[in-house]
Parts: C-alpha cells; sequence; structure tokens
C-alpha cells in the first residue's frame, strides 16, 4: 500500500464549539483591539495614499535598485519605492526604472528642490541617467484612491454575500461575509499596531484574502449542506460539527501548502513584496482560522431553518456548552 502524508487523521470527532467562548469570543475581542489600533495609531500609508512624485528613468546600463534606493534615502525624503519596468519592446542597452518619492512631511508635495537633489543624487550612481519623465499625485488624489480602495472591498464583500446567498442559506451567506470581514479587519489592525507600510499593493492583498477565506468557507458550507439533507433529525451542531471534521484534512492541506509559499515570499522576496506577503500570510492564517471557528459559529447563532415552514431562531444550541 502506497504511503501518504497526512495532516489529520482520516476521521476526527473533534467537538470545535467545546471552547467556543475561547475560540469565538477571542476572535471578537481580536477584532475590538484591532479596531482601537486602528482608530487610535492609524495606518502607515505609503507614497499611494500619501501622494509623491513618480519619475521615469533610462539608463543603458543594467538597473541597480539598491544603489538607487541607498543614493535616494540620504536625502531628505519619506517613502522611496522603486521597480524596474521590463518591456520585449525595450532595446538590449534600455533599462528602465520607475522611481517614486514622498515628501517626508506627510501631507505636503516634494518640492521642486528636493526632486532636484533625488536626480542628481541618481545621475551621481549612474552618470548615463536619464529622467524621462515625471508625475505628481497630490494628496488630493491620494485620499480618493483610500476611498476607492474602501470601496473596492466593500463591493467585493456584498457581491460574495449575494454569491453565497443564490447557493446557500441567506444565514450561511450573513456568517460567511461577517467572517471574511474578521479576517480583513484584524489583519488591517496588526498593520496599524506594528505601523507597517500600508500602501496598494496591501489592498490586493485583502482583496485576495477575501477570495481565499470564503473558498474555504464555501467547502464546509457545501459539506454542511449535503449533511443537513442526510441527517435531518440531528441538531445543528452536531451536524455543523461533522462538516467541520470531514472537511478538516483538506482545509489544513490547502492553507499549510499556501503558508509554505507565501512564507518562502515573505522571507526571501525582499523588501518590495515583504508587505504584500505579510497581508496574504496572516490572511491565509486568520481565513483558515474563520472558517473553522467563526463562521459557522455566527451561522449556528443565527440559525437556520431546516422546514418548509419558518420558524423561530432557535439559540439555546449555541449557549448549549459543555462543562
Amino acid at each position: 500500500m502506497a504511503w501518504r502524508l497526512r495532516l489529520a487523521p482520516e476521521k476526527t470527532n473533534i467537538d470545535f464549539f467545546n471552547h467556543q467562548w475561547l475560540t469565538f469570543g477571542g476572535s471578537m475581542i481580536l477584532m475590538v483591539l484591532a479596531f482601537v489600533a486602528w482608530g487610535v495609531m492609524g495606518l502607515n500609508f505609503g507614497i499611494d495614499f500619501k501622494g509623491g512624485t513618480t519619475l521615469r528613468t533610462e539608463s543603458p546600463n543594467v538597473v541597480d535598485v539598491g544603489a538607487y534606493r541607498a543614493a535616494i534615502e540620504a536625502l531628505p525624503v519619506g517613502d522611496v519605492a522603486i521597480t524596474e519596468v521590463f518591456d520585449p519592446n525595450f532595446s538590449a542597452d534600455q533599462h528602465v526604472a520607475m522611481i517614486r518619492v514622498s515628501s517626508d512631511d506627510q501631507g505636503e508635495a516634494v518640492s521642486e528642490d528636493l526632486l532636484a537633489q533625488v536626480r542628481a543624487a541618481l545621475v551621481k550612481t549612474d552618470p548615463d541617467l536619464k529622467v524621462v519623465a515625471e508625475e505628481t499625485v497630490g494628496p488630493k488624489v491620494s485620499s480618493e484612491l483610500i476611498w476607492t480602495s474602501v470601496l473596492a472591498v466593500g463591493i467585493t464583500s456584498l457581491a460574495i454575500m449575494a454569491y453565497i446567498s443564490l447557493r446557500f442559506e441567506w444565514q450561511m451567506a450573513f456568517g460567511g461575509v461577517l467572517a471574511l470581514l474578521h479576517d480583513v479587519f484584524i489583519t488591517i489592525g496588526i498593520f496599524a499596531f506594528f505601523q507597517i507600510k500600508f500602501d496598494l499593493t496591501i489592498i490586493a492583498a485583502l482583496l485576495t484574502i477575501l477570495g481565499y477565506s470564503i473558498n474555504d468557507t464555501v467547502v464546509v458550507f457545501d459539506r454542511l449542506r449535503e449533511n443537513l439533507q442526510k441527517y435531518k433529525t440531528m441538531p445543528l451542531r452536531e451536524v455543523m460539527n461533522l462538516s467541520v471534521n470531514e472537511t478538516l484534512s483538506r482545509t489544513l492541506m490547502t492553507s499549510i501548502t499556501t503558508l509554505i509559499a507565501v512564507g518562502s515570499l515573505l522571507v526571501f522576496g525582499g523588501d518590495v513584496i515583504r508587505g504584500f506577503s505579510f497581508a496574504i500570510f496572516m490572511g491565509v492564517l486568520l481565513g483558515t482560522y474563520s472558517s473553522v471557528f467563526v463562521a459557522k459559529n455566527l451561522v449556528l447563532f443565527i440559525g437556520l431553518n431546516r422546514s418548509d415552514k419558518p420558524k423561530k431562531t432557535d439559540k439555546s444550541e449555541f449557549a448549549n456548552i459543555d462543562a
């Protein structure tokens, strides 16, 4: 018989509700702390949300991102983001970079004197370098980007809720989206607490978290729907436990393999994508946790109509905790 690696036994009988006031209640406390950190400490916005100037450079020499960064950071600037541009239409000796610089004074535009110093520092690093284009994004445009990002996350959440409502029950849709927001808000709270740079790449990571987390939750809900048809007289709490146990091996395998890949990016990917990788890493952890301990608890608390006739929500099962 071929040997296969298992992260969980083939059949488990774990009571995921046994310590729900610790697991589920702890999640609620973390959300409150995330809001406190967000409100008190605020987010450490990057260039995308604070405003700044983008310089497009060209040189016959290979772009040395480290040398460019060292030369610019010696000046009184704020954030610096450097990206090498690749295009099949470029000639062999055409090396292009996009350099974004923000002012050291938050909310202030980059002055022309500071830009002149940046250009001089770059030319000193590479005498053949030329600045071929400049573009400035002011604080007003950056503030619009913040609201656009919030709108993107909100619309995505509503679209996910609509999809789950069509495929499952509305209670599952509501519980699933609340679990998604749990993942997003705690991740943002971590960024606020540790003052990690927050820019558009982090918004992309948050949208990725929404998709990953709901995928895990839908797997559990799909098995729950099957088991509700199979075990019509079994209490809802026990059916939910059974469903999570039956999908546990798949959940662990998917999450751990994803964490290995994202963890590699986090360690070896460098500074440019470190914030993005960290957001994805935390989102996968929180998404797995919420799929097992948060989403189903919310659905159990709301209640499911398991008959053809409407009935009152029975919350007694949620309160019935084994000592």
